[in-house]
């Protein structure tokens, strides 16, 4: 059986979110005793082999321009021939703006049984059973996927990019695309920079109004540059203009799901709970002890925050 994983690039390399989706599905592969095949469709994509290293056997590539700008449409007739070309029964997506846009659209091209947000490996002791986040992750659902072929995202962080070595063959691949699907037009666009962006961060150090105005905000992003981590900020700081937009975690803005999401005076609206829920590990700092974000953080420290931020970087850099 096979597993065919769609991969996303940016600036030329694949994501470590689409690292992640190629591990989940050589794993899945070894499951269900199968082999994995890479798409990629991007024509600006490059050192695609690394996929090789993490256990990809085969990898297919289009340069075609129809699919830059995140058609979705396109993206899902290329997918579609490509499992088919494949016979792939199980195609994996890491979850994003773009997977979001194209699962369903493969799944209804497919006949196929999709779940989203999927956060760990199926159970197949009896059917196909996957565990899924809910409610903006406020809750987990077993779903079963019936049917010969499954389409699955996979939540960032919620498996590990492993490399087992290893090289693999690169074919060209030129799927037909009709013109109902070049109907979008890409004509620009703008993207956040920084050291790292948010979306792909392992690690986040997080503002909020306890910060007291922009002018503080160099604290927090001189902790985030020793933790190697991106920066972010709750609704409130982003609607002050404290801080740029797309740096706005919550219901409404950016989900995020890095391993440690550092909360630094932000109160825990239930709002901006819903964009942090999926952390692995959160840690609260915050004057106020009754605050909502220490019933969801996993470790709280109640104090100023201009008094404990600089001796946390201090720490920390001292343990590097």
């Amino acid at each position: 059986m096979s597993v065919l994983v769609f991969i996303e690039s940016s600036e030329g390399a694949i994501k470590k979110s689409s690292l992640e989706a190629i591990s989940y599905g050589v794993s899945l592969a070894k499951q269900i005793g199968g082999t994995v095949t890479v798409l990629s469709l991007n024509s600006a994509a490059s050192n695609l082999e690394v996929a090789g290293h993490f256990g990809a056997n085969k990898i297919l590539s289009s340069t075609e321009a129809v699919f830059d700008g995140s058609n979705a449409m396109a993206i899902a007739s290329g997918l579609e021939q490509a499992a088919k070309s494949e016979n792939a029964q199980y195609i994996i997506l890491a979850k994003s703006s773009v997977a979001d846009a194209v699962a369903p659209r493969l799944a209804a091209k497919l006949g196929a049984g999709l779940a989203t947000n999927v956060t760990d490996l199926p159970n197949t002791s009896n059917g196909f059973v996957v565990k899924r986040s809910i409610f903006t992750g406020k809750a987990f659902s077993n779903t079963v996927l019936e049917g010969g072929i499954k389409v699955l995202t996979v939540m960032k962080n919620a498996h590990l990019a492993v490399e087992t070595g290893g090289s693999v063959a690169i074919e060209n691949f030129n799927p037909t695309i009709a013109d109902a699907d070049r109907m979008v037009k890409h004509l620009s666009e703008e993207k956040a920079t920084g050291e790292v962006l948010l979306p792909e961060a392992e690690v986040v150090v997080s503002g909020g109004r306890g910060m007291k105005g922009p002018e503080n905000w160099g604290m927090i992003e001189k902790l985030a540059h020793t933790l190697g981590a991106a920066t972010a900020c709750s609704k409130p700081v982003s609607d002050l203009h404290w801080r740029p937009h797309h740096e706005h975690v919550g219901q409404t803005g950016i989900k995020v799901s890095p391993n440690l999401y550092i909360a630094v005076g932000i109160s825990g609206a239930i709002q901006h709970l819903a964009g942090i829920s999926s952390s692995k590990c959160i840690v609260a700092i915050n004057t106020d002890p009754e605050a909502p974000i220490f019933k969801a953080a996993d470790y709280g420290i109640v104090g100023d925050a201009f008094q404990i931020l600089p001796k946390l970087t201090e720490a920390f850099e001292a343990a590097k």
